[in-house]
C-alpha cells in the first residue's frame, strides 16, 4: 500500500480520442519521475487546469513566458525540467503525428514492444523504460506481462546491458 493506504493496481485505461489524450498520459509519467505517485495523482485535476486540458496545440504553442508562469504555479509540480520536457514532447507529438498520419500509427510502427520503447525514450524527453510502458499500457497498446517485464528489466541489468 501507499502512504495513504491506498492499494495501487494497474493505472486506468484510457481510449485516445485526440491526440491530447496522448500527451495527458506521458505526461503523467513525465510528472511521475522521481515522484511519488501519490503526489502526481492528488495534483492531476489541477495539473489538468493550469496545462489548458492537455490541448496539444495550446501546449505546444507555450513559450518562456509561459514557462516561467508554471514554474510558479502551486497547481502544477514545479519541475523547470519535466514543464520544459512536456512542452518540447506536445511540439514532437505534433511533428510525428503529421508524419505518421496518426500517433497511434507511429506507435505500431516499431514492430515490438522493446523497438517502440527505444524509439519513445529517443523522441521524447523524461521517458524512459518505466515510463514508456506505463504510457503504452494507458493508452491501449500492447505491453508484455508486468511481472515478465520487471523480471527481464532485473535481468538486463545485472547482465550490464541496462
Amino acid at each position: 500500500p501507499s502512504r495513504t493506504g491506498r492499494e495501487y493496481g494497474p493505472p486506468p485505461q484510457i481510449k485516445p480520442k485526440r491526440l491530447g489524450d496522448y500527451l495527458e498520459a506521458m505526461s503523467m509519467s513525465v510528472f511521475q519521475s522521481g515522484i511519488s505517485w501519490d503526489v502526481v495523482h492528488a495534483k492531476w485535476p489541477t495539473i489538468r487546469e493550469a496545462l489548458d486540458g492537455f490541448d496539444v496545440d495550446t501546449v505546444a504553442a507555450y513559450d518562456d513566458e509561459k514557462l516561467d508562469e508554471l514554474v510558479q504555479d502551486t497547481r502544477v509540480i514545479r519541475s523547470r525540467q519535466k514543464l520544459a520536457a512536456i512542452i518540447h514532447n506536445a511540439n514532437r507529438m505534433i511533428e510525428i503525428d503529421q508524419a505518421y498520419k496518426g500517433f497511434k500509427k507511429y506507435l505500431r510502427s516499431h514492430g515490438d514492444f522493446e523497438a517502440t520503447v527505444k524509439s519513445l525514450r529517443k523522441e521524447f524527453k523524461y521517458v524512459g523504460d518505466s515510463g514508456a510502458y506505463i504510457f503504452l499500457y494507458v493508452v491501449g497498446e500492447p505491453v508484455p506481462d508486468h511481472e515478465a517485464w520487471m523480471t527481464s528489466r532485473e535481468q538486463r541489468k545485472a547482465a550490464g546491458r541496462g
